[in-house]
């Protein structure tokens, strides 16, 4: 049967996507580049050659504007009287009486998807969806007719990320890495510049506000895996990680309260860490919530009657004692402590990074966005991170706490007692003195006494 179809030009990477023998495809590129545009052509050129076509998408937006665009390329036929009947309510395109048909839907798993079959699969925005929409579903669906596979995705970012289905956040970046390796595989890349239909005033537009990190990811679609002078690695995460904590002598929760405890325009950084038997800390839970103060003070409580902790430890630098007072309102008896930063957060820091070097520091299961805000985080870093920062007072607390306590104590008491010395008696303070005074200090603080 002839159709008239009208497919815009292609752009050179589209081109190749549409003239590919592979049956397996793989496409990372960035916003506004021309990815469901292809999709779309790909389509149209299946359903011509009565084929049929499954299209899915986790966002109903994205559906949509594939919609759209398969119904205009084909808009000659789709008429009354013409010979393709479409389903604006199933959001399907097909000839009676033949195999070919387009169908969209929207699906973050696989569960809206058994059932069909098809030729051609196309996963748009697979970095959102859970892996079981290929592994458990589309895969077999295809594996029947010897069908054929696009993925399309943009590289995920902590923006992106919350709408994530996945269980790894990276497994679309892994499909590609391994597809580059694999001949029976195309895998092309390109950035949103390289799409020669985009308008450059509405690129610079959409690009205006994004973080250094946000753009590489979105609009140059690389896959960033690692941060140039990032204390945290992926390597070094995955190869510390555990699947479950050993038994704990301590438990803590970190709060790190959204810039400022009288707003929700940030998340809250809510971490729960253990110290283990073993003397390694675990990482147990990240609870970090977008809310008000009354809602994220809950979410700390909850954890630590959850885990039993022994202390909630919050940072007071923002709102004074509001952190301390909304926790204690909700949670009455909960152990509090404040911790003020006094050293900038990079320095703070390091010591738990350190942990993570000498393999005694561990992430129990997956933690996607305190992962990116870990191997995100450097020298120079301007956005605030929140998750990171409650994870470093827990860890803090567990494993430096007490000793750091003891310094800090020791040294205020030493200059208090040098100032009251030399109030007292200014000529008998000398440096002899205020030696033997910290040295007594020192030693009714270790509760014995120095040789």
């Amino acid at each position: 049967m002839e159709i008239t179809i009208n497919l815009p030009k292609p752009h050179i990477f589209q081109r190749r996507i549409l003239e590919s023998p592979k049956k397996r495809i793989i496409v990372r590129a960035g916003r506004r580049g021309g990815k469901t545009v292809t999709a779309a052509m790909l389509a149209v050129r299946y359903f011509v050659e009565d084929r049929r076509v499954l299209y899915a998408a986790p966002v109903e937006d994205q559906t949509q504007t594939f919609w759209r665009e398969v119904c205009r390329y084909l808009a000659p036929a789709v008429q009354p009287r013409g010979p393709i009947k479409k389903s604006e309510s199933d959001l399907r395109l097909e000839i009676p009486s033949h195999p070919a048909r387009i169908e969209a839907v929207s699906a973050f798993n696989g569960d809206m998807l058994r059932g069909r079959w098809a030729d051609l699969v196309i996963l748009d925005e697979f970095q959102l969806q859970a892996e079981s929409v290929w592994s458990e579903v589309c895969a077999p669906m295809l594996a029947d007719r010897n069908g054929n596979a696009l993925f399309i995705y943009t590289p995920i970012s902590l923006h992106s990320r919350t709408r994530s289905r996945a269980e790894d956040p990276q497994h679309a970046a892994k499909m590609f890495s391994q597809a580059e390796k694999d001949s029976r595989w195309l895998s092309l890349h390109w950035t949103s510049h390289q799409n020669p239909f985009i308008s450059q005033s509405a690129l610079k537009e959409l690009s205006g506000d994004m973080t250094a990190l946000s753009f590489r990811q979105e609009i140059l679609a690389e896959d960033v895996n690692e941060i140039p002078g990032a204390l945290w690695t992926r390597k070094l995460l995955d190869e510390t990680r555990v699947t479950e904590a050993p038994e704990l002598r301590r438990v803590v929760i970190g709060v790190d309260p959204s810039g400022s405890a009288r707003d929700s325009a940030n998340e809250a950084g809510i971490v729960v860490c253990g110290l283990g038997l073993d003397d390694h800390v675990y990482i147990l839970e990240d609870r970090s919530v977008l809310a008000s103060p009354d809602v994220w003070a809950r979410q700390a409580v909850f954890a630590y009657e959850k885990w039993r902790a022994d202390r909630i430890v919050g940072e007071r630098n923002f709102g004074g004692d509001l952190v301390q007072t909304v926790i204690k309102a909700v949670g009455g008896e909960v152990s509090y402590a404040d911790v003020t930063a006094t050293r900038s957060k990079i320095v703070r820091a390091e010591p738990v990074a350190a942990l993570f070097e000498q393999h005694k520091a561990h992430l129990v299961g997956q933690m996607p966005e305190l992962e990116d805000e870990l191997c995100s985080f450097c020298a120079g870093s301007t956005k605030s991170p929140n998750r990171l920062d409650a994870t470093v007072w827990a860890v803090t607390e567990l494993s430096f706490g007490a000793r750091f306590g003891i310094l800090d104590w020791f040294e205020r008491e030493s200059k208090k007692a040098e100032s009251e010395a030399k109030r007292a008696e200014p000529a008998l303070a000398t440096v002899s003195d205020r030696q033997a005074m910290t040295r007594r200090i020192f030693e009714r603080a270790m509760g014995h006494r120095l040789m």
